[in-house]
C-alpha cells in the first residue's frame, strides 16, 4: 500500500545576515514525511530545527529549493492550509495573560469556524484527559507552567488539526508532567490519525513517542531512519549508575567497565551496550545493589558520533 505523503523536503536552503555575514541555517536539506507518522526532528541548538519548522509551517520563506506541505505552499499561508495545521512552541505562548484559558479557546473557534457541537466535544473531551477542568477558568498568568502547556495544546488542537509541529513541548516542565504530556499526544496521534514532528531536547520525548528520528546538524541532515537502528548504530556503550549498600574498593568494580565516576558507594561506569544484561548482573549478584540505573548518552553525543 502506498504511503500518502504529508511533507515533501527538496534541497531547502535558507541563509540570514547577521553582521554583515551570511549564516546558512539550512543547508540544501531533503527529507518526506508521511501520513500518520510521529517524527523526531533532533539536532544541537543552532543545528537548523526550528528555521526548517519555520519553512514548513510559512513562517518564512525558503531561499532554495522546494517545500511541499499537504499539497500546498507553506508561504502562500492559504487558509486550507493553516486550517489542517498547529505549530507549538515550548517557549512560545498564544494564551491572553491576564485572561483564563477559556477565552483563548473561544477566540480560535471563531478564527478556525469550528461548529458549536464539535468544539464543545473537542474541548470537553481534552480538557477531561488533561485534568485542567478548572484551570481553564483561572487567569493564565495565575496557572503552574505545566497547567499552562496543557492549555496550550488545547487551543492548537481545537480544530483537530491533521499535521501538528511541536517545538519542545514539555520544556521547562517537571517530570510527571512531561510523562502527562507525552500520553496525550500519544493518544491524540493515534485517535486522529494525525502526522507530528516533533523537536525535542529530552530524549525521553522521542524515545516514547517517535519511531523514526530526522537528526540535522549545522543545515544539514546527518541521519534519517528507525531510532532503535540509530542507538544501535552509533551509540556503542551505555552509562550505568549505581548506588553500594556499604562502601567497596574501587578495584572490585574495574572490570565491569570504564569507571567515570565511584565513591566507594556511588558510581557510574561506561559499559559496552552488548554487555548491560551481563555487567548489570554481576553487579546485583557481588554486591547486592540498592539502586541501579541504566543511561543512554546525551543527544549531543549521538549527533557527535555521527558527525564523527
Amino acid at each position: 500500500m502506498k504511503k500518502e505523503l504529508v511533507v515533501k523536503v527538496k534541497n531547502l536552503s535558507k541563509e540570514f545576515k547577521v553582521s554583515q555575514k551570511s549564516i546558512k541555517a539550512i543547508d540544501n536539506t531533503s527529507f518526506n514525511i508521511y501520513k500518520e507518522e510521529f517524527v523526531g526532528f533532533i539536532g544541537q541548538n543552532g543545528a537548523g530545527k526550528t528555521t526548517t519548522l519555520k519553512c514548513l509551517t510559512g513562517l518564512l520563506a525558503p531561499d532554495e529549493g522546494e517545500v511541499r506541505v499537504l499539497g500546498h505552499e507553506p508561504q502562500k499561508r492559504d487558509y486550507d492550509f493553516l486550517s489542517s495545521i498547529s505549530l507549538v512552541m515550548g517557549n512560545k505562548s498564544q494564551l491572553w495573560w491576564e485572561l483564563p484559558p477559556i477565552e483563548t479557546f473561544l477566540l480560535n473557534k471563531e478564527i478556525y469556524q469550528i461548529e458549536d457541537t464539535f468544539f464543545k466535544k473537542n474541548l470537553s473531551e481534552m480538557v477531561e484527559r488533561l485534568g485542567i477542568t478548572e484551570a481553564i477558568n483561572i487567569p493564565v498568568r495565575k496557572l503552574s507552567l505545566g497547567e499552562r502547556m496543557k492549555c496550550e495544546l488545547v487551543a492548537s488542537f481545537l480544530h483537530s488539526p491533521e499535521l501538528l509541529f511541536l517545538d519542545e513541548p514539555t520544556l521547562g516542565l517537571d517530570i510527571v508532567s512531561q510523562q502527562k504530556l507525552r500520553d496525550f499526544l500519544a493518544d491524540y496521534q493515534a485517535r486522529n490519525k494525525a502526522t507530528v514532528i516533533l523537536t525535542s531536547h529530552n530524549m525521553e520525548d522521542i524515545k516514547n513517542l517517535c519511531k523514526r528520528v530526522i537528526i540535522i546538524d549545522k543545515g544539514k541532515v546527518l541521519y534519517d531512519g528507525r531510532l532503535t537502528e540509530l542507538t544501535e548504530k552509533f551509540v556503542k556503550e551505555k552509562f550505568v549508575r549505581f548506588v553500594l549498600p556499604v562502601p567497596q574498593q574501587e578495584r572490585k568494580i574495574s572490570g565491569l567497565g570504564k569507571i567515570l565516576d565511584f565513591n566507594g558507594k556511588i558510581g557510574l561506569i561506561l559499559v559496552n551496550r552488548q554487555k548491560i544484561k551481563e555487567v548489570t548482573k554481576a553487579l546485583i549478584e557481588k554486591f547486592d545493589v540498592e539502586d541501579i540505573d541504566i543511561e543512554e548518552p546525551s543527544l549531543e553525543s549521538v549527533v557527535r558520533n555521527i558527525w564523527s
